[in-house]
């Protein structure tokens, strides 16, 4: 397959083909004290390009600093470099292949470069699991922090919508996306998210924080118990031939420290078609109202739709840009959108619904099958058998829910993460059930 490595004078981890493509780590004796920190490739960083693993934003050099960046550079973070990711955080074809993009090639898995580290937080992921940092940022719109962070073995936390500014991050879905710590363990990914979390003017969701939430994130670090803690049992992958066992272990430590794993009744059928649609309806006003004030000299979805077609060689050698084409056509349909967003929020209440009714503090579950081997040919999912193929955490996706994963359980020696996940705005809890569980 083809790769296009860029060294830039900012350190790049690409972390392609077995990890051998052009890696610099930062060293620096007066930020020794310093905690260094990887940032995914679509968050601006002031001076350097930020191209979303696309050849049509190599020259977007950002202005200033996302809001994001400013918080970590505050709270005593060393921005190390920046993190290939999959080519518009996947949101370009169908058929795109997970930590591949346009301008950095293939991010590989660290226990063997056949296989995907999921997306499209791969290069974050990937870097803390290699050891380059200890920490990193991913985004996510639906599994994009969760999913590598699974499949590597790290702890990874997707925090609840509007928790952390967007601002100065190329996005896809307002209603869904958001920003958060990829580590090595809880602590570190706690610090973080309490470092990069607020209200900021420039992104109207974090008004949304409600005043009395507790920012003191680390506080809960030493939590070693359950107790009296009720959590939903998410069903999915506990139905595979290593279910049983997963599922019995996860039991008895919960158990032992104290709470309890309830067997909830949930039917639903996943709104897949709604949720796709409203990404695709938010993503054009999205990314031009990002571009407008960028540097990069493309302002519309239809001309980086130009730039692909006039470079496909460069740009799509193995898959098109089908999503693009469908965003515009779904940008004219406000009615579908307005109809598409009800049934979300209807199926958002009813998982609250499901938790009062249960008397949950949070659902629990398995976070993603294993790794699968690269198909070059795209569509992921082509290559993964039945009993490897399950995830947990879509509704806490479009619900704007905190989700945390922990690396917990192994299939063919590919970790499998745990996934503990909340009610709106119930990080902190969240933080401590999985400090309790990593303990």
């Amino acid at each position: 397959m083809h790769k296009y490595i860029f060294i830039l004078s900012f350190p790049l981890f690409l972390l392609s083909d077995a990890n051998n493509a052009f890696i610099e780590r930062y060293s620096d004796s007066n930020n020794l004290s310093k905690i260094n920190i990887a940032i995914k490739d679509n968050i601006d960083i002031k001076g350097k390009v930020t191209s979303a693993g696309s050849v049509a934003l190599s020259e977007n050099v950002a202005h200033k600093n996302a809001f994001i960046i400013e918080k970590l550079l505050q709270n005593n973070f060393h921005i190390s470099g920046k993190t290939n990711l999959s080519e518009w955080a996947n949101f370009r074809s169908t058929k795109s292949i997970s930590g591949w993009s346009s301008i950095n090639g293939q991010t590989t898995h660290p226990l063997d470069s056949s296989y995907n580290p999921c997306g499209s937080s791969s290069g974050s992921a990937v870097a803390v699991a290699s050891g380059l940092v200890d920490v990193a940022i991913g985004t996510e719109t639906n599994g994009s922090i969760t999913c590598p962070a699974s499949i590597v073995g790290i702890v990874g936390f997707k925090p609840t919508v509007g928790l952390v500014s967007r601002d100065g991050i190329i996005p896809i879905a307002s209603s869904q996306d958001t920003a958060g710590p990829m580590g090595i363990n809880v602590e570190i990914v706690a610090y973080t998210l309490q470092a990069i979390a607020g209200k900021d003017s420039n992104d109207p969701k974090t008004n949304n924080i409600p005043a009395n939430f507790d920012f003191n994130l680390v506080e809960v670090l030493d939590n070693k118990t359950l107790k009296g803690k009720r959590f939903g049992l998410l069903k999915s992958g506990f139905d595979n031939k290593y279910g049983i066992e997963f599922l019995k272990k996860l039991q008895e430590d919960i158990n032992n420290l104290g709470g309890k794993i309830i067997l909830i009744d949930d039917t639903r059928i996943y709104p897949s078609e709604e949720e796709y649609f409203v990404l695709l309806y938010e993503f054009k006003n999205g990314v031009e109202i990002y571009l407008k004030n960028a540097s990069e000299t493309k302002k519309t979805l239809i001309e980086l739709i130009d730039f692909n077609k006039n470079n496909s060689e460069i740009v799509m050698p193995l898959f098109g840009q089908e999503i693009f084409y469908e965003a515009l056509e779904a940008s004219k349909n406000q009615t579908k959108y307005i109809k598409s967003l009800d049934v979300l929020k209807k199926m958002n209440q009813q998982t609250i619904q499901i938790m009062d009714q249960y008397n949950l503090d949070a659902f629990i579950g398995l976070t993603r099958g294993p790794a699968w081997k690269i198909n070059v040919a795209g569509d992921d999912a082509d290559i993964r058998s039945e009993d490897l193929s399950f995830g947990n955490g879509g509704y806490a996706a479009f619900g704007g829910l905190p989700h945390i994963t922990i690396p917990y359980f192994e299939i063919n020696k590919f970790p499998v993460g745990v996934s503990i996940i909340g009610r709106p705005w119930s990080d902190k809890s969240i933080i401590s059930y999985a400090a309790a569980l990593e303990n």
